[in-house]
């Protein structure tokens, strides 16, 4: 599509950087924006081709800004770092983001609707739960441990230590080694896991009503070591999968291809580069771990992944859940670009 002009918009919380240029290149407007006068400055603007780092809030402006019929295009931080030219401010910020966006082989971030972010969040704080109750059951073992009492871990060792904790002295003296003073301290503990508990609980029941409304959410569902946590997520984060052009692209943007360091014709390859996003990344290996664990124990179709069965035989156990987590992600772009249900080939080492 023609556009007016390519802009480099660097933004932040309060003050925005605009880079206005034309296609060759030369310079036609530099000038820093406040929050408020954002939006008004693109509206009188013919249309254009507007740039931003895929950062916070990034997603929120291409959408602002694409209702007022400008091209909005997202890139990610990493590949506009390389543009830039001398020291970092927000003006050299924003200069090298319309530099980049005018690379013919630059690969773009699609921008994320509503419900897509939503579902993000429920995954987010769920996460971010999930951390603190790991914190305060921690605390909670520590504290009783200083005491003389422990139990086995798990779910069942922790519920044993919130019980002797909300256990009453009926004759009000020191039990098990737990006084009055330190069962009051602690109650604080036990009650904030109570509360923790019960807010994932909702979560989990609010990304499983998300996950049955959403028909790409069902369908990668169907792939063996994939989830409700794993498809929604992968759902709102990746979409329909239109922004990579092969499953090795999908894979090596989650970080689990190995990292290369080759030169002179001989290819070195060291461990896989961790890059994109490190919660995608985590479901799928725990995704492939689980089942691998379940084909060990009988219960699950050790069939569906026989090389992986056969590489445990000469290769680290992790590495092979990384290997086996590459290849779900495989799995994952031929589900989404296909629109169809995950189906096995006969026969086939997949």
């Amino acid at each position: 599509m023609e556009h007016n002009s390519i802009i480099g918009l660097d933004i932040a919380k309060s003050v925005f950087q605009v880079h206005r240029q034309d296609a060759s290149g030369g310079v036609i407007e530099r000038r820093r924006l406040r929050r408020s006068a954002l939006l008004a400055y693109f509206a009188g603007l013919p249309r254009s081709c507007v740039g931003l780092e895929a950062c916070a809030s990034a997603h929120h402006w291409a959408r602002s800004i694409s209702a007022l019929g400008h091209e909005v295009r997202l890139i990610a931080p990493s590949y506009v770092k390389p543009y830039v030219q001398r020291q970092k401010n927000d003006a050299a910020d924003a200069a090298a983001i319309a530099e980049a966006l005018t690379r013919p082989h630059m690969r773009f971030v699609p921008i994320k609707t509503v419900a897509q972010q939503g579902a993000l969040m429920l995954h987010r704080v769920r996460d971010l739960l999930i951390k603190q109750r790991t914190m305060t059951l921690n605390a909670l073992r520590a504290h009783l441990a200083e005491l003389g009492l422990v139990s086995a871990k798990g779910r069942d060792g922790a519920a044993a230590l919130v019980r002797l904790v909300e256990a009453d002295a009926e004759d009000g003296r020191q039990r098990q080694g737990l006084d009055a003073l330190a069962r009051s301290a602690l109650l604080g503990l036990v009650t904030q896991l109570r509360v923790l508990q019960g807010e994932i609980a909702v979560l989990d029941r609010r990304i499983l009503a998300w996950h049955r409304e959403n028909e790409v959410s069902q369908r990668l569902a169907s792939i063996p070591g994939i989830g409700v946590l794993s498809a929604t997520a992968l759902a709102a984060t990746i979409g329909d999968g239109s922004a990579f052009q092969s499953s090795r692209q999908l894979a090596a943007w989650l970080g689990l291809v190995p990292r290369q360091n080759s030169s002179g014709g001989k290819e070195r390859l060291g461990k896989i580069t961790k890059q994109g996003d490190p919660y995608l990344r985590r479901l799928l290996v725990i995704g492939a771990t689980s089942t691998l664990i379940r084909a060990k124990r009988g219960s699950g179709k050790p069939s569906l992944y026989p090389w992986a069965a056969a590489l445990l035989q000469r290769k680290p156990y992790r590495l092979v859940t990384v290997a086996l987590a590459n290849k779900m992600a495989r799995i994952v772009w031929a589900v989404l670009s296909s629109g169809q249900l995950y189906r096995p080939v006969a026969g086939a080492r997949i």
